[in-house]
Parts: C-alpha cells; sequence; structure tokens
C-alpha cells in the first residue's frame, strides 16, 4: 500500500488527477471506477480544469459509479445521478451512453446488480478506481460487517452513515438502503486511489493502514491489493506514525 501525505486538499487533488489524466491518455478506451461524496470534488474540479485547457479529453472514457440511493428519483438534488452530472459530466466532452451509474430504482435488484457487473465485466474491468473512505471505514456503501461483500448489491446504511450524510438531506428523509459495488468489485480494479481528508476520517485511515484485515473495517481490505495508494492530507494521517 503506497502513502502519501499532503500539505493541503488542492495539492492531493492535483496529485490524484495526474493519476486519472494518465490512465486517460495511457488507454485506447479507459474505463475509470467513480466515486461521489465530499472526497473527490476537488479531484474532479482539477480535471475539469484541465479538459478546459485542452490537455484532456473524456471522449472515449466509460465510467462506473461505486453506488446510489435506493428509491431516491435519479434527478433528486442528492441522487448521486445528480452529483455526478453537476461535478464532472456537464462539463466535460463524456459520452453519456459510456456513463453508469447504479440504479437505485430498478424493480428486481438482485438481476439488475448481476448486470451491472457484467457491464463491468464487458467494458474490460476497471483500470482505476476512485474511493472515499467513511468514518466507520466503509468504501462505497459497503459497511461494516462480518464478510466482505463480492459483486454489486443492495446494502442497509449503518446509523454512522446515515448521521455522517443526513446533513444533506435537509428538506427530505434520507434513505436506509443503497445499493454499491461490493468489496470484490473494488478490489478488482487494476489500480485503487483512496482520498481522505480531515481529522474525523484520521481512526478510519489509522484501522485501514495498521488494523487486521478484517470486514469490521471494509477499507482494511486495501491492504491486500497489489496496487493501492492512499492519498492523505496531515490532518487524515495523524494518527499514522
Amino acid at each position: 500500500m503506497d502513502i502519501r501525505v499532503f500539505d493541503g486538499k488542492k495539492k492531493l487533488a492535483s496529485f490524484a488527477a495526474d493519476l486519472f489524466s494518465e490512465v486517460i491518455k495511457n488507454n485506447a478506451r479507459p474505463v475509470l471506477g467513480l466515486a461521489t461524496g465530499a472526497s473527490p470534488i476537488d479531484t474532479y474540479k482539477e480535471l475539469i480544469k484541465r479538459f478546459n485547457a485542452g490537455e484532456l479529453s473524456f471522449k472515449n472514457v466509460t465510467t462506473f459509479n461505486l453506488d446510489e440511493y435506493c428509491g431516491l428519483p435519479k434527478n433528486d438534488k442528492n441522487s448521486y445521478y445528480t452529483f455526478m452530472m453537476e461535478n464532472l459530466f456537464d462539463h466535460v466532452d463524456i459520452d453519456l451512453k459510456n456513463v453508469n451509474i447504479p440504479d437505485g430504482n430498478a424493480e428486481d435488484p438482485e438481476a439488475y446488480a448481476k448486470e451491472y457487473e457484467e457491464k463491468i465485466k464487458a467494458a474490460g474491468g476497471i483500470d482505476i478506481q476512485l474511493l472515499g473512505i467513511g468514518v466507520n471505514g466503509h468504501i462505497g456503501f459497503n459497511e461494516p460487517t462480518d464478510r466482505f461483500s463480492e459483486g454489486t448489491h443492495v446494502v442497509k446504511l449503518t446509523d454512522s452513515t446515515i448521521e455522517a450524510n443526513s446533513r444533506y438531506f435537509t428538506d427530505s428523509e434520507m434513505p436506509r438502503y443503497a445499493v454499491t459495488m461490493g468489496v470484490g468489485s473494488i478490489m478488482a480494479a487494476k489500480k485503487i486511489v483512496l482520498i481522505a481528508t480531515g481529522r474525523a476520517k484520521a481512526q478510519a485511515v489509522f484501522e485501514t493502514v495498521k488494523g487486521e484485515v478484517t470486514p469490521s473495517c471494509p477499507a482494511s481490505i486495501l491492504q491486500t491489493h497489489k496496487d493501492a495508494i492512499l492519498l492523505l492530507d496531515k490532518a487524515a494521517a495523524s494518527l499514522l506514525k
């Protein structure tokens, strides 16, 4: 596991954008695994800046997002579809036919989850996967449990995740379920980039790096990945020695 600590979020985001830019430029049909939440926003801003400068094109890029809330309308202001459109896709030249975001309203969630996995395989697998990390060590919406999940599946969100994300749902109730790529899906990516900033993430980062590999801290599985890099600010890295 490669660990990099940065003085600030801008330097971190620039480095993360370098990693994604390299994959986009060096692959004929690059496949990106993308994340939502606060952690990747600065990285997306940097990628947009490079696109606007003529340094980067998304025309041949295929993307797969980690997760989406269940029961939330696609165009709801809090859906991850809306998040991705507003924070990245509306600002670059990606073909929306190549954008894949889990459907939280599928009539048959189990069948849909299998279809999502098959689409990833048909695209050739994910070249580089972006992750954030929850305060409880979750990646995607893979919450602490007694075993690592495998493929895409529906999950019940924990109280800590609901508490952390409910601040975005100021005028509606936050969903209690989500569809997420599994830990096995994430680990199949050729390269994994996890971003963590802020003191609130320090304990989860410590358990990820120094703790035992256990599904009670899903991110700890990254210790076993052949090419995983953690990009941290000083606050998130504060418990590491």
